[in-house]
């Protein structure tokens, strides 16, 4: 199916609804037809404007052919033909855009998993400045921010946390931090101001809701204990901390947070469930992109996508070759956005590319 096909089909489709709408549908057929409705609208919006530009591009070049037209209407035409000409790819690739798949976990609130990786108490304080950036980039995109569980060192550096992020279309902003960050610098351990390398892994999931993962009973092994503070000693008198294993894939999530039992089988569910959606959305996701040579933001945690080098003051990100002499501002949270929107910016041109071959 061609391109306009589709957007005639998808003209129709609207007149159809917007038809039937106005017949006066009700209950579960009305809340369908208003959802298809709102998102087709903007589709609908897009295509009219791009085709009200082209026609008026051809009424304007019909105007400078015409050689009846005096010479201040035709600079004027030549100008605003120009604007239009150069106007009017940006529309169709908008468009093109708004046809493209959409990903559903896009819009949901996010788990943010942080783990040191190589380079001991130097990696665990980078993991700590990670959570701190990924907390002040929230901040500033008025998210919550919530440490669900934090398993930290003796010099106040991060050995795992797990954090949730609630927001609209949370997901969709840092799904490409998924993977391994690595920093250069001088440890504040290292008395002789040698350069180390340090990697922190970044876990990036969709939060998944009972309706989009069930999970059986059966299928899980819940073991209570006593919770533990920092070097094993006992912090409470209670079987309150919660470890669940989910039998059929293996995966095991602890929490130990809360005072409540009750409540840290609440937090453990909700990162087990965000974690199993995250797999059955890997494996489809990897389904999809198995013709493909090269994929930005895959999620292979293997990966090393960023270096943080202090001594130097600049960030690079290695899917797309872009550096910033900006280390601090991205540290803080505020010029994150410029690699994000890079990468939202790359992932779309492939999907792009894809769509077109």
């Amino acid at each position: 199916m061609s391109l306009m096909e589709k957007l005639d089909g998808l003209a129709r489709r609207y007149a159809e609804l917007r038809a039937a709408m106005a017949a006066g549908a009700s209950g579960e057929a009305y809340v369908r037809q208003a959802k298809e409705y709102a998102e087709i609208e903007p589709i609908v919006a897009q295509m009219e404007a791009m085709k009200a530009a082209q026609v008026e591009a051809a009424d304007l070049a019909g105007m400078i052919a015409d050689p009846a037209t005096d010479a201040e209407m035709k600079a004027l035409a030549e100008s605003e033909f120009a604007a239009l000409k150069a106007r009017i790819p940006e529309m169709e690739r908008a468009l093109m855009l708004m046809l493209l798949p959409k990903d559903a976990a896009d819009e949901k609130s996010a788990i943010l998993e942080i783990r040191a990786g190589t380079g001991g108490d130097e990696a665990a304080l980078f993991a700590a400045d990670l959570l701190e950036m990924y907390r002040r980039y929230a901040t500033l995109k008025g998210w919550r921010f919530e440490i669900m569980e934090q398993r930290e060192n003796d010099l106040g550096g991060i050995k795992e946390v797990v954090a949730e992020v609630k927001g609209q279309g949370v997901f969709a902003r840092l799904k490409f931090e998924s993977g391994v960050h690595r920093v250069q610098r001088v440890p504040a351990t290292e008395s002789q101001g040698r350069i180390h390398t340090s990697a922190a892994t970044v876990a990036v999931l969709p939060e998944a809701e009972e309706v989009d993962i069930q999970v059986n009973e059966s299928d899980l092994r819940i073991d209570v204990f006593r919770a533990q503070g920092a070097g094993g000693q006992h912090v409470n008198t209670t079987d309150s901390a919660v470890r669940i294993t989910h039998l059929p894939t293996g995966i095991v999530v602890s929490q130990q947070d809360e005072k409540s039992q009750h409540k840290n089988k609440a937090k453990a569910m909700k990162i087990l469930r965000a974690r199993l959606y995250e797999r059955e959305r890997s494996m489809r996701e990897a389904e999809r992109a198995a013709s493909r040579k090269a994929q930005v933001g895959s999620g292979d945690r293997s990966e090393r996508i960023r270096t943080y080098n202090f001594p130097q003051g600049r960030v690079t990100d290695h899917r797309i070759g872009l550096t910033l002499y900006k280390i601090e501002q991205v540290m803080a949270g505020l010029a994150l956005e410029e690699f994000i929107e890079a990468l939202i910016a790359e992932d779309q041109a492939e999907k792009l590319s894809a769509a077109a071959a």
